[in-house]
């Protein structure tokens, strides 16, 4: 077992990636919260729908933010996917540089491959986002429009 004046150091380097972990947490949140807004704004639209008498203009408004919707709860949905696993592979990479630094193994490159695909999956939730936000802003004019 080793002393504790050699496990400060390991745990110290283990502990850093946590940051990144605090930061996509925040992002996970922000992600979900838009996500059920969303969904409460679709499932109003889909009743003022049902509501609708004939198929005017104002039916068809609402149909197509019905879509524009439905389309960004995908991309939500992969960019919340995308934040998950980024943690994943955080905690995973936190995990290794901890056994391979109390073991003495040599790991390199997994740790260097667990950290640019934990950067992967960030940088995909982050497009994913943007292009969220690019779809509400759509809708948003789709609205004011009508």
């Amino acid at each position: 077992m080793p002393s504790f004046t050699t496990l400060v150091p390991i745990l110290q380097l283990a502990i850093g990636p946590v940051i990144l972990i605090s930061g996509v947490g925040l992002l996970l949140l922000t992600l979900t919260n838009r996500f059920g807004r969303m969904v409460d704004r679709s499932r109003l639209l889909a009743r003022d729908l049902t509501l609708q008498t004939g198929d005017g203009p104002h039916a068809h408004a609402l149909q197509s933010q019905i879509d524009i919707l439905h389309r960004r709860a995908a991309i939500l949905r992969f960019s919340i996917l995308c934040g998950a696993t980024t943690v994943l592979l955080v905690a995973v990479l936190i995990l290794v540089l901890f056994l391979s630094a109390l073991m003495a193994w040599e790991a390199g490159w997994l740790i260097v491959g667990l950290f640019c695909v934990s950067q992967i999956a960030l940088i995909g939730s982050m497009a994913a986002f943007i292009r969220d936000m690019n779809l509400s802003l759509d809708a948003f004019r789709l609205e004011i429009k009508h």
